[in-house]
């Protein structure tokens, strides 16, 4: 069965495709030309940045959902505004597990950050993080986007304080440094010592496969989408691999991507999907 990603993945290959590569990675580079990094680069100015509105989130969220989801929604948000301090936390935790239900990430993620600041230990502001992350990834509202690779950073920073120096929060930096900051080698760096201590690390893996497609390097990018297949494959790592591949041309070795990424995903869109490209590629 799939999950709720892979769901995602395969039910829209070129908005996924779009969103992945369409973040504005500012002078990005080979790995290697850049200065190092630690975890504690600055984040972007909250200046240049859009502020994040729950109540227009949670609006413009609704807007998708079944009328049942928003009443149950709805509900729970107006306890929130008559909650005493200390009811407010489980309000909190049954606002962000409501939106995860239905795989909205940036309403989840603001949830995710109130948790954190009232339950401020190492697992809140990484689970925080992780979810900005997921926001920022999904959201195809540019001008949102800066401010959840903010809030990103910040709460991984947070994170940072508590417990120094962790592979969860140098990934996850290493993602929002290269998405959304000026200098995007303090993120590679980041990320290229988390593979040094970690070579199975497949998220950090498969962002740098991501980045390297980002910058045009596609031969570097397939190693990472193949190490990532080794540990876990996936429809998702076989579609990148394919389409690195495919900017290769090397269309022989994208075609046979393509096809375990329609065999693992079984969905009617991805293999339509899939079709169209092996007639492309074939001719």
């Amino acid at each position: 069965m799939l999950n709720r990603k892979q769901i995602i993945v395969v039910g829209s290959v070129a908005v996924l495709m779009g969103l992945m590569l369409s973040l504005d990675i500012q002078g990005l580079v080979k790995p290697g030309e850049g200065e190092g990094a630690t975890a504690k680069a600055a984040a972007p100015a909250a200046s240049t940045v859009k502020a994040i509105s729950l109540d227009e989130v949670s609006l413009t969220a609704k807007e998708g959902l079944t009328a049942s989801l928003k009443s149950q929604i709805s509900d729970l948000e107006a306890q929130l505004k008559s909650a005493s301090e200390g009811d407010k936390l489980d309000l909190y935790k049954k606002l962000a597990q409501q939106w995860d239900d239905v795989n909205l990430s940036t309403p989840s993620s603001l949830y995710y950050e109130m948790i954190a600041e009232k339950t401020p230990d190492f697992n809140s502001w990484l689970k925080a993080g992780d979810k900005f992350t997921d926001a920022y990834q999904q959201s195809m509202d540019t001008l949102i986007q800066p401010a959840l690779v903010q809030k990103a950073i910040s709460s991984y920073q947070k994170a940072d304080k508590i417990k120094p120096n962790t592979l969860e929060v140098k990934t996850g930096l290493g993602i929002a440094y290269v998405t959304g900051t000026p200098n995007p080698m303090q993120g590679i760096t980041l990320l290229l010592d988390v593979v040094k201590q970690d070579p199975k690390n497949l998220k950090a893996n498969l962002n740098l496969g991501l980045f390297s497609m980002k910058s045009g390097q596609f031969d570097k990018a397939v190693e990472r989408f193949k190490t990532v297949i080794a540990i876990a494959p996936s429809a998702e790592a076989w579609f990148y691999l394919a389409s690195s591949y495919e900017s290769m041309d090397k269309n022989a070795d994208a075609i046979a991507a393509y096809l375990k990424t329609k065999e693992i995903a079984a969905d009617p869109n991805m293999s339509q999907f899939v079709d169209r490209k092996i007639n492309e590629l074939s001719n």
